[in-house]
């Protein structure tokens, strides 16, 4: 296993302990703050892809 994918492993791995850690907290504040923040991230980087492709 390469650096690479053991780092894209890891920060898979901190993507999902942030969202169970948002939903663990039991506030719906900080919960729609997450899922808002990862579709903007989602829609940022589809634009970003096609812009540089």
């Amino acid at each position: 296993m390469t650096i690479h994918k053991t780092r894209g492993i890891l920060y898979r791995v901190a993507k999902y302990l942030g969202d169970i850690q948002a939903i663990s907290s039991a506030n719906p504040e900080k919960v729609a703050k997450r899922v808002g923040r990862r579709m903007t991230g989602k829609v940022t980087g589809k634009a970003m892809r096609k812009l540089f492709k």
